[in-house]
């Protein structure tokens, strides 16, 4: 009796060891082919980077405590597409977070914005003070149209600076990139930003 019950303890501690001894690449890839236990290790060992990256980009953390949770239901079902060879497991999950949190934050502004636009229907503002709303929501959206026309990891970095509040230092932890890159994607960002604006004025 007591060796039947020893067997699948044996068992236990044998794959658990096992798991143990692969990398997070290597518990993604298994994670891709089902199995849990390996995704379950994946998981104890990648959420805290995981939430790092959403709190510093949406600065608020049950936000990002909620975000981050999205983000392991996301690479579980995204698992069977990790290539190894192409980059490391944990530049890949920081990857997912970030792409979500930024679409979180730009959620949350979508949602301000409604509720603003409810307020003002609901009262007949001075004509300066309409003629003032219409020109900064088309400053707004002109910026929005130049910042579609960067390069995507030009509009990465200025979002995560100008719409996250960040420092270079800051982005350059979160994109997982040198100080030095950071500071070149946000100043070539910035200058084509200007140029795609005046072409908009212009145009």
């Amino acid at each position: 009796m007591t060796a039947a019950i020893d067997r699948p303890l044996t068992g236990r501690v044998q794959r658990e060891a096992r798991l143990a001894d692969l990398d997070q690449a290597q518990l993604l890839v298994e994670a891709g082919k089902g199995d849990r236990a390996a995704f379950s290790a994946f998981y104890d060992r990648a959420i805290a980077r995981v939430l790092g990256v959403c709190i510093r980009v949406i600065r608020d953390r049950s936000l990002a405590e909620e975000v981050s949770q999205e983000v392991m239901v996301e690479a579980w079902t995204k698992a069977d597409r990790f290539d190894p060879e192409r980059g490391s497991a944990s530049g890949w999950i920081a990857t997912l977070a970030h792409r979500r949190s930024v679409d979180r934050v730009r959620s949350e502004q979508a949602s301000r914005d409604r509720d603003q636009r409810v307020s003002l229907r609901d009262h007949q503002p001075p004509f300066d003070v309409v003629a003032d709303e219409v020109a900064v929501r088309l400053e707004h959206w002109q910026v929005r149209d130049a910042l579609e026309r960067l390069t995507e990891r030009q509009r990465e970095a200025i979002e995560l600076a100008y719409y996250g509040g960040h420092t270079y230092r800051d982005v350059a932890r979160v994109l997982g990139i040198p100080e030095g890159t950071a500071k070149s994607r946000l100043r070539d960002g910035l200058a084509r930003l200007r140029d795609n604006l005046e072409d908009l004025v212009q145009h």
